[in-house]
């Protein structure tokens, strides 16, 4: 399995994902799976400037990453799945493509609708829905920074 990281984080591709945990889990390749940045070469451009020269990224729509899923998951090199929010994650899950994969939470910020539930992690209804459903797909999901800190599981924060 290429995939190794699973990862919800509004930033998606910044330091904590690219040293933090890119350089701990020997990542070489992205796929930000995010339905308008599949669309917009700029935006992609832009985000692809964050990565050194070894990493690549790909940006591709929810229903390109679940057709391409197991084809991605079978390369030789190792890679992370990224989503802006939990909408994402929630269709991957859904199509069976998180089944036995743990699901980190990196940050979903302060926005309308949505209560603190850790420093980094601000949840709506419909967020707490989609984690957990993600939930009931995914081996665990996990709220963390960067690896070297504590696994907050989702039972812990979800309903705070």
């Amino acid at each position: 399995m290429a995939l190794e990281l699973f990862r919800i984080d509004e930033r998606l591709i910044h330091g904590q994902v690219v040293v933090g945990w890119g350089a701990r889990l020997g990542i070489d390749f992205y796929v930000v799976v995010d339905d308008a940045l599949a669309e917009s070469d700029w935006e992609q451009e832009l985000w692809a400037s964050a990565l050194g020269e070894a990493m690549s990224a790909e940006f591709v729509s929810v229903t390109e990453a679940c057709r391409r899923f197991a084809e991605l998951d079978e390369r030789t090199d190792t890679g992370a799945i990224l989503t802006r929010g939990t909408t994402e994650m929630r269709a991957l899950a859904e199509a069976g493509c998180l089944d036995g994969r743990s699901v980190n939470i990196g940050g979903i910020h302060d926005g309308p609708g949505r209560a603190k539930v850790l420093d980094y992690v601000f949840l709506s209804p419909a967020e707490r829905e989609d984690l957990r459903v993600i939930g009931e797909h995914a081996r665990s999901v996990v709220a963390r920074q960067l690896p070297t800190e504590p696994k907050i599981p989702l039972a812990e924060f979800r309903s705070s």
